[in-house]
C-alpha cells in the first residue's frame, strides 16, 4: 500500500501494480481497493494499475463535510502521482465519479465507463426524493444494515426478499463497515436517477475520448442509461458485453479496455 495526499489534507490509500502506461480504477458503491485488484492482475502487464481507497473506505481518510469536489481532488491526486495523466476505469457510481474528474479538467487520456446506474425513463422504480437524506438518517441512527438495505434495494434494483437472505451473508458486515459512505454515492448521482436523461446534459461538454459499456443481460433501466451517455458525450463509443451485468467478470471487461486504450 502507498498514499498520497488531497487537496484537504486526506490521506488516500492506493496499491500500485504492472508496467506500462498508467491506469486508475475507481470503485462504485460499497467496495474498497481491493475491488479493482482482479481487474488490475490482468491488465498489469500492459499498464501500471491504481487501485485506490476513495475517502471513507479502507484506509483512506474521511475529512468532513463531504462534498463531490474533494473526491475529484482525490482522483487529480492519484493522476497526479501517476506521472500527472492517466487513462480511468469507473465502474458504476464510480464511473459517474470519473465524469465528475473529467469535467473539471482532471489529465484524462481516455476514460472508460461501465454501467453509470443512471436512471434516464420509467423502466424500473425510482428512489425516493430524500432517497440521500434518508440514508443519512439511517446512518446517524446507527441503522447501518437498513442504510445497506434500502441503497440495495431503492438504488440497485434488489428484491426485499432477497436483501433480507442477504443479511446473513459472509459478505454482508463488510458493506455495513463502508455504509457511511453510501450516501457519498447517492450525492454524486444527484438528479441523474429522476426518470429523465436532460440531467446528464451537463456532460455534453467532456470531450475526452470516452468508451461506454453495458452487460448484455442488464436490465433495460441500465442499458438505456448506457445509450444515453453515449449520445451525450461527444467522443463517445458504446459497447455492449455479452452476457454480463453489473457484476461484470473482470476476464471479459480486461480485453475490451485494452483494446480501447492500446487502440
Amino acid at each position: 500500500m502507498s498514499s498520497v495526499t488531497s487537496d484537504d489534507g486526506t490521506t488516500i490509500a492506493f496499491d500500485r501494480s504492472g508496467e506500462g502506461p498508467p491506469l486508475i480504477f475507481v470503485s462504485g458503491a460499497l467496495a474498497d481497493r481491493s475491488s479493482g485488484a482482479p481487474l488490475a492482475a490482468l491488465l498489469a502487464p500492459r499498464f501500471t494499475v491504481f487501485c485506490f481507497d476513495r475517502r471513507g473506505r479502507g484506509d483512506s481518510g474521511n475529512t468532513l463535510p463531504y462534498a463531490v469536489e474533494r473526491e475529484v481532488e482525490d482522483i487529480a491526486a492519484v493522476v497526479e502521482e501517476a506521472r500527472g495523466s492517466a487513462y480511468v476505469v469507473g465502474g458504476s457510481s464510480g464511473a459517474v465519479l470519473a465524469l465528475e474528474a473529467a469535467s473539471a479538467g482532471i489529465a484524462i487520456t481516455k476514460l472508460a465507463l461501465y454501467e453509470p446506474p443512471f436512471m434516464v425513463d420509467a423502466s424500473r422504480e425510482l428512489p425516493p426524493r430524500d432517497y440521500v437524506e434518508h440514508l443519512y438518517e439511517l446512518i446517524e441512527g446507527g441503522r447501518r444494515g437498513d442504510a445497506v438495505a434500502f441503497f440495495l434495494t431503492m438504488a440497485v434494483g434488489v428484491p426485499a426478499d432477497a436483501v433480507a437472505g442477504m443479511r446473513n451473508a459472509p459478505s454482508w458486515p463488510a458493506m455495513e463497515a463502508m455504509a457511511h459512505t453510501i450516501p457519498y454515492d447517492g450525492t454524486i448521482m444527484g438528479d441523474t436517477m429522476s426518470g429523465s436523461p436532460e440531467p446528464l446534459e451537463r456532460w455534453a461538454s467532456v470531450t475526452v475520448p470516452t468508451l461506454v459499456m453495458d452487460g448484455g443481460a442488464s436490465p433495460a433501466w441500465a442499458r438505456n442509461a448506457v445509450e444515453a451517455l453515449a449520445r451525450t458525450l461527444p467522443d463517445a463509443r458504446r459497447r455492449t458485453l455479452d452476457g454480463q451485468t453489473h457484476a461484470v467478470d473482470p476476464e471479459v471487461l480486461a480485453p475490451a479496455l485494452e483494446e480501447f486504450f492500446t487502440g
